[in-house]
């Protein structure tokens, strides 16, 4: 299943822990895990505080400073900024399911990651039982 995002700017991190939440919900999953996967080469998916919004203008610009969008690329398309970004920040997840919650620290959120927008997206979840874990 997925979930559909619409982005807006060129880089940015959208916090969907509710939607993935409403979800888990909806399906009436209660036990288990939740992978989630982005099949984009210019986004990714991460977990960090969701409190302070600042934690998140403070990830992009130390990625901004660390890959800027203009260099010395070689990728004709012009955006191999993004592709080295998801790279580092990664396409999956893997998240603990309890009571039909995410388990997630008290700060936490999960975080779609744009690095070539504004586009729609699509994050995809799958989600298992525990009973491959022993």
């Amino acid at each position: 299943m997925d979930i559909v995002l619409r982005t807006e700017t060129r880089t940015e991190m959208l916090d969907v822990t509710a939607r993935i939440e409403e979800r888990l919900h909806r399906e009436g999953f209660e036990e288990g895990f939740c992978f989630l996967y982005v099949p984009h080469t210019t986004a990714a998916i991460t977990i960090n505080e969701s409190a302070d919004p600042a934690v998140k203008a403070d990830i992009l610009t130390v990625l901004s400073q660390m890959v800027p969008w203009e260099a010395d690329y070689q990728h004709r398309e012009g955006n191999s900024s993004a592709h080295v970004k998801a790279s580092l920040m990664g396409a999956s997840a893997l998240i603990a399911v309890e009571k039909g919650r995410l388990v997630l620290g008290t700060w936490q959120g999960v975080f779609f990651c744009e690095f070539d927008g504004p586009r729609k997206r699509r994050l995809t979840l799958r989600l298992s039982d525990a009973s491959f874990v022993r």
